[in-house]
C-alpha cells in the first residue's frame, strides 16, 4: 500500500531554474526509501514539497492520504521531519529539547515524559539526559535530532542526508539506529543521499535523480543487475586533459561495437564496459583496442556497485558532481541577484 504518492510534481523557482522536473513516486508503507543523488539534483526541493515546507509549482503529492496542497496541516501531523543541519538547541539539555519538541505538538505532559524516556533509549543516549546538548557529539546531536522528529509518533519520517558531515564509524551507527527505528517504529522511512553505501545498506527500494528528474528506480539489487554481469574499468591514457578526451572517445567508439558489451560509459579520464562476463570479455577488449592503436594503463572487473548503476543512467559519476555543486535554491538566488 502506497504511503506517499506524487504524479508529475514538479518545482521551477523564480528565474526559471527547475529543481525537480514531473517526478512520479510511490512509497510503500513501512519501507525505507532512498532518494539518491548528487547535490542540486532536487532531493531537498521534493521533500521539501512533501512535507508542506514549499509549495509545488504543479503536479500533485498526497502523503499518508492528504494532499499536499488541500490538506498540508493533516499532512503535517501525520509527518516527521528531520533536516540536514541539526536542529537541536545547545544551550538546552537534551530532555529539554526533546520535552519542548512535545509541546508543540501539543502532547499532554504524561504522555511527553513517557515518549521521551523510550526514545532516549531507542537512540542510545540513556544516561545523558540532562546534559547541555552542548557537550554531546556530533553524532549524539544528530541522534537527539532524529529523536526529535519522533516525538509525536509520526506515520512517516524524512531524513534529509543524515549523515553529512560525520565520520565513517558514526555513520554506521546512524544507519544501525534508522533500521532499528524502522523494525520498533513500523513507520515510513524516506531518506535522502548522495552516499551510495548508504543508499545501498540501508534502502530497501531507492529511486536515483539526477538534475530534478528521476532517472532510475528499483531494488539496491534489481538496479545492480540493470547493468549486466560485470563491469569492466579502462584507464585508456596519462596524459593531459585534451588528449585524455580523445583517447577516451576514441576507446568508446571502439568497444561500442563489439558484439559482447551491452553499453559503455566514460567519466573522470576512465571507461565503465558493461559486459556479462568481465573475465571472459577482457581478452577481446584488449585484442581490439590493441588493434586500434590504444594502449591502455589499467584494467580491473568489478561486479555492479550503485556507482555504476547512477553512471549508465546519468553518463557521469556522483563523485564527479560532488565538489562544485550548486543547489537549485542558490542558482536561482544568484539568477534573481544579476543585474537586469
Amino acid at each position: 500500500m502506497a504511503i506517499i504518492e506524487t504524479e508529475r510534481l514538479t518545482k521551477i523557482f523564480p528565474g526559471g531554474v527547475t529543481a525537480v522536473d514531473g517526478i512520479d513516486l510511490e512509497v510503500r508503507e513501512g519501507e525505507i526509501f532512498g532518494f539518491l543523488g548528487p547535490n542540486g539534483a532536487g532531493k531537498t526541493t521534493t521533500i521539501k514539497m512533501l512535507n508542506t515546507l514549499l509549495r509545488p509549482t504543479s503536479g500533485k503529492a498526497i502523503v499518508a492520504g492528504f494532499d499536499v496542497v488541500k490538506n498540508p496541516a493533516d499532512v503535517r501531523r501525520s509527518i516527521g521531519y528531520v533536516a540536514q543541519d541539526v536542529g537541536v538547541d545547545e544551550h538546552a539539555t537534551g530532555r529539554e529539547n526533546l520535552t519542548l519538541y512535545g509541546h508543540f505538538y501539543r502532547l499532554d505532559s504524561k504522555t511527553i515524559k513517557e515518549r521521551v524516556k523510550n526514545l532516549f533509549a531507542l537512540v542510545d543516549l540513556e544516561g545523558v539526559e540532562d546534559k547541555m546538548v552542548s557537550t554531546y557529539s556530533g553524532g549524539m546531536r544528530k541522534r537527539l535530532d532524529i529523536a526529535m522528529g519522533l516525538i509525536h509518533e509520526p506515520k512517516i519520517i524524512f531524513l534529509d542526508e543524515p549523515t553529512v558531515g560525520l565520520d565513517p564509524q558514526t555513520r554506521t551507527h546512524i544507519w544501525d539506529y534508522v533500521r532499528r527505528l524502522a523494525k520498533s517504529m513500523g513507520i515510513t522511512i524516506f531518506l535522502t543521499t548522495h552516499y551510495m553505501d548508504e543508499a545501498d545498506k540501508l534502502a530497501d527500494r531507492l529511486a536515483i535523480i539526477d538534475r530534478g528528474k528521476i532517472m532510475a528506480l528499483g531494488t539496491p539489487d534489481d538496479l545492480k543487475r540493470s547493468v549486466g554481469g560485470d563491469v569492466v574499468t579502462l584507464s585508456p591514457c596519462n596524459t593531459g586533459p585534451a588528449e585524455c578526451a580523445a583517447f577516451l572517445e576514441r576507446t568508446r567508439a571502439v568497444l561500442s561495437g563489439l558484439s559482447f558489451v551491452k553499453g559503455v560509459q566514460t567519466a573522470d579520464g576512465e571507461v565503465s564496459v558493461f559486459v556479462e562476463s568481465g573475465e571472459a570479455a577482457a581478452p577481446g577488449i584488449m585484442r581490439a583496442l590493441g588493434g586500434a592503436g590504444i594502449e591502455i594503463q589499467r584494467l580491473s572487473v568489478s561486479r555492479p556497485t550503485l556507482d555504476d548503476v547512477f553512471l549508465k543512467y546519468t553518463g557521469r559519476t556522483i563523485r564527479a558532481q560532488e565538489g562544485s555543486a550548486t543547489t537549485f535554491a542558490q542558482m536561482a538566488r544568484k539568477r534573481n541577484r544579476r543585474p537586469s
